[in-house]
């Protein structure tokens, strides 16, 4: 069964950091492309950063370029998602996602939410003044 477990969220304030990690089960990370996104009640989930499955190159999005960072640990079967300089309006619900879409393993810049095919349980990532 293909499966992501996401952990890392929490409470911190302005200018403060943290790091998420997704644990993927049932599947070779290296094949898909992975992406983190996060969602505020009553808005669409915001595509904030991805890894292309061929050569692993990233992508961030421009409210987030500059202080957040991601990677992918093959040997753990593990990603992360390193949260700097974090602002009140990063505050939401954070998720991270696998696609199998030819083109986003290939280049995952501009992938849409629908076109991840496994989810996250999503975690809260609360940034207090």
């Amino acid at each position: 069964q293909l499966r992501l477990v996401e952990s890392g969220g929490g409470f911190v304030q302005t200018g403060g950091s943290l790091r998420l990690s997704c644990t993927v089960s049932g599947f070779n990370l290296n094949f898909y492309a992975l992406g983190w996104f996060r969602q505020v009640p009553g808005k669409e989930r915001e595509g904030i950063s991805c890894i292309s499955g061929n050569d692993g190159s990233t992508y961030y999005s421009d409210s987030v370029k500059g202080r957040f960072t991601t990677a992918r640990d093959s040997a753990k079967n593990t990603m992360f998602l390193q949260l700097n300089d974090l602002k009140p309006e990063d505050t939401g619900v954070y998720y991270c996602a696998a696609s199998a879409a030819d083109d986003l393993y290939n280049n995952c810049s501009g992938g849409q939410s629908d076109e991840y095919d496994v989810w996250g349980q999503g975690t809260q990532v609360t940034v207090s003044s």
